[in-house]
């Protein structure tokens, strides 16, 4: 077994990246878990396994930070005027509105309410439709 060596952020490839996506998606679950514990959806038996599961996933996010020397502060990116990828700490929770939201914080409103997606791809060469797709995609985090 080869032993992960620690290097240096720049150095390290595409890790921010992946962390910082691994990063907004378990602040997304976060905020759903924390929707239905709210809502009363959830036994208590649920709600522990998805706080655990939560935390352990949290934890390995920062020993990867750790690894790839990597500040976790620096994983939440600033869009300029859109405003950041990740709320600031502590400034948001599900339900509540803001004066300006977050990428998570919109992402977690349109999951709330529910969005559908259609739309036509059309693939093509020396004009010949070579490909064409047509695609639904229903994204909530109700079920259908």
């Amino acid at each position: 077994m080869q032993a992960i060596s620690k290097s240096k952020g720049s150095d390290s490839g595409l890790a921010p990246l992946l962390l910082t996506v691994v990063e907004l998606i378990r602040q997304l679950m976060e905020a759903q878990v924390i929707r239905r514990m709210d809502a009363g959806n959830l036994s208590d038996s649920e709600l522990d396994r998805a706080a655990e599961s939560l935390r352990q996933l949290e934890e390995q996010v920062v020993k990867l930070c750790e690894v790839f020397d990597i500040d976790p502060a620096d994983l939440n990116i600033n869009l300029g005027e859109i405003g950041t990828l990740l709320p600031q700490s502590g400034g948001y929770y599900p339900g509540e509105t803001s004066s300006q939201p977050s990428i998570l914080e919109l992402l977690d409103r349109l999951l709330n309410t529910g969005v559908v997606v259609e739309g036509d791809l059309d693939l093509g060469l020396a004009q010949l439709n070579l490909v064409h797709a047509k695609l639904r995609l229903v994204l909530t985090s109700k079920p259908l």
